[in-house]
């Protein structure tokens, strides 16, 4: 499983790499604080935008909370954070709360759900899904892989809400 936190790493790399495309202004003020290792100053930004619904916000939080960032280690509030994005369809949460399923952090390790999470993530085009969706299948028996495509198709007709 280290393979997938390293994954989880460049997730996190990956995102804020790319910040600026797209972002509301006070993404772009905590991601420059960010760039600077102000962190105190990124999560002052990012946070209020979390809590108020910011699905990109929200998994920056998730992941800053996984790595222990600026932040305290605390695995359960990354899956809070992630989950919050995830259910909101933000892509790169899907593939984050996936690798928590894989590694067992902060849930159950359920490889069924990694699965489902990293197809989802996959289909909304984040490419780091269909890897980790094929590093957990290596350890699933069949039944286990059709029980998490039929989980898959639930969640994205739910709109990915209680998944």
């Amino acid at each position: 499983m280290r393979h997938l936190t390293a994954i989880i790493c460049l997730t996190f790399a990956v995102l804020l790499g790319s910040a600026g495309e797209g972002w509301s202004a006070d993404l772009q003020k905590g991601w420059d604080a960010y760039e600077n290792r102000d962190y105190a100053t990124a999560l002052l930004e990012w946070k209020p935008l979390a809590e108020q619904g910011d699905a990109d916000a929200q998994n920056v939080l998730g992941a800053m909370y996984r790595l222990g960032t600026g932040v305290p280690q605390d695995d359960k509030t990354a899956v809070k954070w992630y989950t919050l994005a995830a259910e909101q369809g933000n892509a790169p949460a899907q593939f984050n709360l996936g690798v928590m399923y894989a590694n067992g952090q902060a849930v159950l390790q359920d490889y069924v759900y990694a699965r489902m999470w990293g197809q989802i993530a996959a289909v909304n085009g984040y490419k780091n899904g269909g890897k980790l969706r094929d590093e957990v299948s290596k350890k699933m028996t069949a039944a286990q892989i059709e029980k998490a495509k039929k989980l898959t198709s639930e969640c994205v007709a739910k709109k990915y809400k209680g998944c």
